[in-house]
């Protein structure tokens, strides 16, 4: 009775060091991997972003997806594959089609051919 009473105690104060014991994890799996130092460096640039910003990566993450695809609509990643129909999907893809309709723009100003005339005159580069 003894020892299950303890056991419990201690399990219960313990509980707190959960997310210690996630850094230290790596460490009986692989001490050549790099999985510690990949672990750690993952917790300091996710304790960094949240003490910033006030939001955690994956929070981060869902205000994009929710910025991106208001309509929550669900799009498929990979053209044939129906399983990767996702709303994070739909969001990549509205902000790279919205992205690319930027280029386009940035790019028929930028090669406009009476713009171009218009620069090589003020420079005086034209010929007479």
């Amino acid at each position: 009775m003894k020892k299950i009473t303890s056991l419990l105690i201690v399990i219960t104060f313990l509980s707190g060091c959960v997310e210690s014991m996630a850094l230290l994890g790596p460490a009986t799996t692989g001490v050549g991997s790099g999985k510690i130092a990949q672990s750690a460096v993952s917790s300091a640039v996710s304790y960094g972003v949240k003490k910033q910003t006030g939001k955690s990566p994956s929070q981060h993450a869902l205000a994009y997806v929710k910025t991106y695809n208001p309509e929550d609509k669900e799009e498929k990643c990979i053209k044939f594959i129906e399983a990767t129909k996702t709303k994070t999907c739909a969001a990549i893809n509205e902000n790279i089609s919205s992205s690319k309709d930027k280029f386009i723009e940035v790019k028929s100003i930028i090669f406009d051919k009476s713009k171009i005339e218009d620069l090589a005159k003020n420079a005086g580069l034209t010929r007479r």
